[in-house]
């Protein structure tokens, strides 16, 4: 089925343009909105902290000119303080500045941490809760190495994006403002060189920027197919192991980090060249304004020189840390475009208004036909049968037929494009999509575990508080009590990932004892015994015998011996019904059921595999 699903993928639609890194990286600002008093203190603190930086500056002024008359005094007029000499003042100043400088570092850097992380837990939250929505076809187009690095890898960048980042533009922003306001204030004709090369630095910041939001795109994808060869690999190590797949996945796994470090050094490769370059610029800039100073030295102190030649000494630092930044922010970006992608995903569609407490299970199916997007061949075409409360109604054919399909039309894992599907009389696509599937137990051949209990893997999700005794009934009647109790805490024993720790048939029963106890009108069983040994499916067939009185039941045969006693037999061949009948009926006929019955038992005996 997984594969069929693989094959049957909608076409990708045009590539439409980048939104652009500025809409983007606003859009993920709008996450701040729950954490404005936090970030408001932050920006506060960062106020502080630039301040500070052509206090420093300013005070060497008064250091030099009280070299020159120590006797000056820094605060002529202020109480207490007109008769403090610059000589005793000027360290304490520093100290003071210091302190002021601490003390804005502390309320920037711990208040934008606090939004940055909530901004980057909503966000994984916001990924992770939308996995929870989106529709199948969504999960059968997308593989799940690139879904889980988008909750890893991606809001990683994001982080740095929204922490690092926000950070050096906002305080070395500040401090860039804070100085260049003092060198514009002190000799605003020298300041203007300054000016001179801001177009060259914006042109060169937005150059670099295009080509690391560029690589960082790719080096997204690459980390995609990492983390995917891993996760198929641990999934499947049993078969790497089986058939001697270790170099294969070796060689697969080295090919998709080897294109990941290609991709992140080429990045670094244009930071490095980036980097250096602007600030040759700039120093250039510093260095044509050294020369203007001693040329135009006119009437200022040396004081005054000191204190704007060290003010604007200080520039090319945050001017530098501020386009270093722009790779951070262009991989936050990058992240965050995928992130948005899948936000924007449309949500699994429910347009259903019905809900009811209870169905009797009263099923029926009226020239049901169903295509995967993107192709033209009808995987179901025409079906139609009925099914009665109590009444089990078994499909059987070859893989590829459309049992499977069938099954997941019933709960609305997919809309079927013509005809209808009813329960109770009322069309399947009218009830919401909760309220559907809780009328609804189904049970596949792929057994779906969690790394937690047995109990509450049976009693999972809106079973969740079933009373201890219940999902001791339920396994009971799967024939998972005996195995249950031997595990060292019974039903409180963890079972790993996937159940790891148990067999293929114990694994299956626990998954009928879930569905069983869910107690829904509508069981459907999906190859449901095929991973159970003979023994086994002999008590769970007695079992099952017993919980379908009342319940209308789909079973899509794995061993035809499973179904002898079905209501009604139901033989399909590429999306169409082709036979159905009882068992008796069925040989009788000696039609595609008889040679299928015949073909399995001349095989494996007493029917051990056939099916899908």
């Amino acid at each position: 089925m997984l594969h069929d699903l693989k094959r049957h993928k909608e076409p990708k639609p045009a590539e439409t343009k980048p939104a652009s890194s500025l809409r983007i990286y606003l859009r993920l600002l709008t996450y701040v909105r729950p954490y404005v008093p936090a970030f408001a203190v932050s920006i506060v603190g960062f106020l502080i902290f630039a301040s500070s930086q052509p206090m420093l500056a300013g005070i060497l002024k008064y250091f030099v000119d009280g070299l020159t008359n120590p006797d000056a005094v820094m605060f002529p007029g202020v109480p207490l303080l007109a008769t403090l000499p610059l000589m005793k003042a000027v360290p304490v100043m520093i100290v003071a500045i210091a302190m002021w400088q601490g003390v804005g570092s502390y309320l920037g850097n711990y208040f934008l941490a606090k939004v940055s992380l909530g901004l980057v837990h909503d966000l994984r939250m916001g990924l992770f809760d939308s996995l929870l929505r989106l529709p199948n076809r969504y999960f059968d187009q997308t593989n799940s190495g690139h879904l889980i690095s988008r909750i890893t890898f991606n809001v990683t960048m994001v982080t740095g994006a929204a922490t690092d980042a926000i950070k050096i533009v906002i305080r070395e922003g500040l401090s860039v403002i804070f100085l260049f306001g003092y060198i514009l204030w002190m000799n605003w004709k020298l300041t203007l060189v300054m000016l001179a090369i801001l177009p060259v630095i914006g042109l060169m910041v937005t150059n670099a920027s295009r080509k690391f939001r560029k690589q960082s795109r790719k080096i997204q994808a690459a980390m995609g197919d990492v983390t995917h060869v891993a996760s198929e690999t641990i999934q499947g190590y049993r078969v790497v192991r089986s058939f001697g797949g270790e170099e294969y996945e070796s060689r697969r796994f080295r090919a998709a980090s080897a294109d990941n470090t290609n991709k992140q050094l080429r990045m670094v490769k244009t930071g490095a060249i980036y980097t250096p370059a602007l600030q040759l610029v700039t120093y250039a800039a510093m260095a044509a304004l050294l020369f203007l100073v001693l040329l135009l030295r006119g009437e200022a102190s040396a004081g005054d020189l000191v204190a704007y030649i060290t003010a604007a000494g200080l520039l090319p630092k945050p001017i530098r840390q501020l386009s270093e930044v722009s790779s951070t922010i262009q991989r936050g970006v990058a992240g965050a475009e995928s992130i948005f992608e899948q936000l924007d995903e449309p949500i699994e569609e429910d347009r259903g208004t019905v809900e009811r407490d209870r169905v009797e299970g009263r099923l029926e199916v009226r020239d049901l036909s169903f295509r995967y997007p993107g192709t033209d061949r009808p995987v179901l075409d025409g079906i139609s049968f009925s099914v009665e409360p109590g009444q089990m109604v078994a499909l059987v054919g070859r893989s590829g037929s459309g049992k499977s399909t069938l099954a997941n039309l019933i709960p609305r894992f997919y809309h079927h494009e013509s005809g209808h599907i009813l329960i109770d009389g009322v069309d399947v696509e009218d009830y919401t999509l909760k309220n559907l599937r809780r009328h609804i137990a189904l049970v596949t051949q792929q057994v779906t575990l969690f790394n937690d209990s047995v109990a509450s893997n049976i009693a999972y999700g809106d079973l969740a508080g079933t009373p201890r005794e219940a999902v001791e009934r339920a396994a009971r009647a799967a024939f998972a009590a005996e195995f249950i109790e031997r595990l060292p805490q019974g039903y409180d024993t963890d079972i790993g990932e996937n159940g790891v720790v148990l067999s293929g048939g114990q694994r299956q029963r626990l998954a009928i004892a879930r569905a069983l106890l869910k107690d829904a009108p509508v069981l459907i069983l999906d190859e449901a015994t095929s991973a159970l040994d003979t023994e086994s499916e002999r008590h769970i067939q007695a079992a099952l015998d017993r919980v379908m009185r009342g319940r209308t039941t789909l079973v899509i045969a794995h061993r035809l011996s499973t179904i002898e006693k079905a209501d009604v037999i139901m033989v399909m061949e590429q999306g169409r019904i082709v036979e159905r009948g009882t068992h008796a009926e069925l040989l009788a006929r000696d039609g595609h059921y008889a040679r299928l019955y015949a073909m399995q038992f001349a095989e494996h005996g007493e029917g051990a595999a056939a099916g899908e």
